[in-house]
């Protein structure tokens, strides 16, 4: 039975995300959690199996609410889309203006914007909470991006600094910045996690084939690699993953996972929104799109018996294409980190949110699936120049492209040569080239638009919009600009 009004925080979904954020909201000093599920079998097994919780159980909505200390405060953990709605819902008609609903799932922005508009008008707060770290961040210490209003996050915050993860001493939690801000950050935050993880993967396949070592031998790469600058979660676990020997067929467990890569969505929602912003993020498209085109067996079968080139791949000297290898990941790495942070300040211009890109690069130091000391860089540079243009421009990240492009581009042609598909690699090394290049084609490409539907041009030594009259006598006049 519920205690009235004696928790300061409550759970709603009790699956095992949602179960091992109430233990961890449980155990921080301070918090009595209210626990709500559904289905009450969970909510039971849950109080049951933690009784050192001191957890507060709730039948039903009434319950839950009434067992909330004012302004209440509760964090849903369901399923994204009309579960999240029907919580919602639930939740209004029992909570008053000005208490707080947190949606901790994985939604998608503009849903978080359309709720927090709808739910503000009777009063209440809604806010909208990426958390990363999967179950184990959960548990121990998630990064934590919220959005909402700054009301909101003066009951919110104390209790989201107490379970996130600390690096260097500082919660890896911010206020993003109001309605559908903290989605925002955290959906680009997973582009960028696709990104790191093909890049990854493109790494290790390349060394496997050229080099011809196996997964046990490779692991021990990347565990050096970890003690370097590329030290970050998502290495350290490559190298877990590669050491794993499969106790059914004693083989690699690599070796009999099926080579098609599953996605949840906020890839293609990073690849989407960036496309509606003008933004470029192709390293985190083309990892969207390995996963996609691995996601298609009966294509791929279709195809094997496609050429490819006549002499095998063979590396002569395998520590020096080890290191360019390496090096070719931090760069692309750079371009990943550099278009997703393009992606947050277009986002922020567009929806007028106030988002600290350094203060976003700190919160992912430490809890989150992307966490690695490379942040630290990323915080520093928006330290410095806080309207930094692109983030690869930074001096340090500068100087790492420098010293890493003729590594990248060795990968990048022995990957092209030995028919290796490396297409993160790739498209990375063609962003950076794009963007430092002095003149790009797109003037073609805009005299190609105006011939075929006098959509303009503007030119070089004079101001003004222009228009050529192709079908006419080709003379040219002003234009108004179509774009």
């Amino acid at each position: 039975m519920s205690s009235a009004g004696t928790a300061n925080i409550g759970v709603v979904g009790l699956a095992v995300m949602g179960s091992n954020l109430a233990r961890n909201l449980a155990s921080r000093e301070g918090n009595t959690v209210a626990v709500f599920n559904r289905s009450y079998e969970k909510t039971e097994t849950l109080v049951t199996e933690h009784p050192e919780a001191g957890f507060i159980p709730a039948k039903t909505y009434e319950e839950f609410a009434a067992s909330l200390q004012k302004p209440r405060t509760a964090i849903i953990m369901v399923k994204a889309g009309r579960p999240t709605d029907a919580v919602i819902e639930s939740l209004m008609e029992v909570f008053e203006p000005g208490d707080i609903i947190v949606d901790g799932g994985n939604a998608y922005f503009p849903d978080t914007i359309r709720r927090e508009k709808a739910v503000r008008e009777t009063g209440i707060n809604f806010v909208g909470a990426g958390i990363s770290g999967g179950e184990e961040g959960a548990l121990l210490g998630p990064s934590i991006m919220p959005g909402g209003s700054d009301e909101s996050w003066v009951t919110l915050g104390p209790i989201l600094k107490s379970i996130a993860a600390v690096a260097e001493g500082e919660p890896c939690v911010t206020h993003v910045g109001h309605d559908g801000a903290g989605h925002f950050v955290k959906m680009v935050h997973n582009g960028i996690e696709y990104a790191d993880m093909q890049l990854i993967a493109e790494a290790y396949d390349l060394i496997r084939r050229g080099t011809g070592k196996s997964p046990a031998e490779i692991a021990e790469i990347f565990a050096e690699w970890n003690r370097g600058e590329l030290e970050s979660y998502l290495i350290e676990i490559t190298a877990e993953v590669l050491r794993q020997i499969d106790a059914e067929t004693g083989k690699p467990l690599v070796d009999v996972i099926v080579d098609q890569a599953g996605a949840k969505g906020t890839g293609a929602w990073t690849v989407q929104t960036a496309l509606s912003l003008g933004v470029p993020v192709s390293g985190i498209a083309e990892a969207t799109f390995a996963r996609s085109l691995s996601s298609h067996p009966e294509q791929r079968a279709a195809a094997a018996s496609l050429p490819g080139p006549d002499e095998a791949f063979t590396v002569a000297d395998q520590d020096a294409f080890i290191e360019d290898v390496r090096q070719a990941l931090y760069a692309s790495k750079i371009v990943a980190y550099s278009q997703g942070f393009d992606e947050i300040r277009a986002g922020a211009a567009e929806y007028n949110w106030q988002i600290d890109l350094g203060a976003v690069s700190k919160i992912w130091r430490a809890g989150c699936i992307i966490r690695a000391q490379f942040l630290n860089r990323i915080a520093d540079a928006y330290a410095a120049e806080p309207e930094l243009p692109a983030l690869l421009t930074a001096p340090y990240f500068a100087d790492a492209l420098s010293r890493g492009q003729a590594a990248w581009r060795r990968v990048v042609i022995a990957a092209a040569q030995a028919g290796i598909p490396a297409p993160a690699f790739s498209s990375s090394l063609s962003y950076y080239d794009g963007i430092r290049a002095d003149r790009l084609p797109a003037a073609l490409v805009q005299g190609q638009r105006d011939f075929f539907g006098a959509h303009t041009y503007k030119r070089i030594d004079k101001e003004g919009t222009f228009h050529t009259l192709w079908s006419g006598d080709r003379s040219e006049i002003e234009a108004e600009d179509t774009h």
